[in-house]
């Protein structure tokens, strides 16, 4: 804030006309916590080479939600391991969806996903199972940040066949794109919708091996 004065008296020194905008940041808006959440991404599976696998298959996700990756030709591992912080915000009744085949109740309200196929050509690594290992368990994440922060949350499968560390089984989620049948994928999803009369944000961190969400909302 004291940057974007500052910038405002010497256009007024200097004549100039325009005055700069201000940018989100600036408006420093009160938030309330909703859910914090922390998963431990050196641990995900007890296998240690299966760990690593979904591990780097989670951290794949979160860099093509937030835009680092677009696609397989963008990837860096070295860039994707490295520690960060991302967001994305969702208006009143606005829908995250983790993928982009839906079921026409969301098709109007789903403004964000993670914009990947969890495929051999997204980039996406196996342990020898399928490709994309690991990305379930993203999705049980978030799911569990989303219902502690009473968000209306809709699933139609569960992850109830494997155990997921740190995520309670009853949060988990089973997530699958086949981009020939979209109609079972869309069922094979997570939707989760800001029910709340401001904006809601999924913020994530990720710093010395630890994965953490934190939903937070305007007030």
């Amino acid at each position: 804030m004291k940057k974007f004065i500052l910038s405002i008296l010497i256009a007024i020194i200097i004549g100039k006309p325009e005055i700069p905008a201000i940018s989100p940041m600036a408006k420093n808006f009160s938030q309330e916590v909703l859910s914090v959440k922390e998963m431990n991404m050196e641990y995900r599976y007890p296998v240690a080479s299966v760990s690593k696998i979904f591990k780097e298959n989670i951290l794949l996700n979160l860099a093509y939600l937030d835009g680092r990756v677009t696609k397989a030709q963008d990837i860096n591992w070295d860039e994707i391991t490295k520690p960060f912080q991302s967001e994305f915000t969702l208006n009143p009744n606005e829908t995250f969806a983790f993928h982009d085949a839906v079921t026409p109740q969301f098709k109007n309200t789903v403004v964000v996903t993670t914009k990947a196929r969890f495929n051999k050509q997204d980039g996406f690594k196996t342990d020898g199972y399928l490709y994309g290992d690991g990305v379930c368990q993203l999705a049980s994440f978030i799911n569990m940040a989303a219902r502690d922060a009473k968000l209306d949350v809709v699933q139609y499968t569960n992850h109830d066949f494997a155990a997921i560390p740190e995520v309670p089984k009853i949060y988990g989620v089973a997530i699958y794109l086949n981009p020939n049948n979209r109609a079972a994928s869309a069922r094979e999803n997570l939707y989760v919708t800001n029910n709340q009369d401001k904006p809601v944000t999924f913020r994530f961190n990720y710093q010395n091996g630890q994965l953490k969400i934190t939903v937070s909302k305007v007030v």
